[in-house]
């Protein structure tokens, strides 16, 4: 199963991460980062979803071209990582206006959104600028 830990940040993301939670919560939106580091094996189950598996197709990377997958000397060092926003405890999954107000907190932090990639948006990822 994916990570959740904030530990399993690179530190250079990790403290983006924790600010970006703080900053949101400034703005009255409760976030919830549901995945840091996910293995090889994790992200090419979700690589074949919607492709040689059933669901929808929710990623374009297969193991090792994900920032989930960065690893440092052996242990989790994810540069990236999944975000919700909840409104009363629930996942707002469908809330583009929520999403696109966490997107621009955590673009002023310097992080990369999803949200604003043209190919496949994904509005809970957020990344290291590469």
């Amino acid at each position: 199963m994916a990570s959740r830990e904030l530990k399993d940040l690179h530190p250079v993301i990790q403290t983006k991460a924790k600010q970006h939670l703080l900053d949101c919560a400034k703005e009255g939106i409760d976030l919830l980062i549901y995945c840091t580091y996910r293995s090889g094996a994790e992200q090419d189950h979700l690589y074949a979803q919607g492709r040689t598996a059933p669901g929808k197709i929710v990623t374009n990377a297969k193991a090792g071209q994900s920032l989930h997958n960065y690893a440092l000397q052996g242990k989790p060092a994810s540069l990236a990582y999944d975000c919700v926003p909840l409104k009363a405890g629930k996942p707002a999954w469908n809330d583009k206006e929520l999403y696109e107000r966490v997107g621009v907190i955590g673009e002023r932090l310097g992080l990369e959104w999803a949200g604003r990639w043209k190919r496949f948006k994904e509005s809970p990822h957020f990344q290291v600028r590469l």
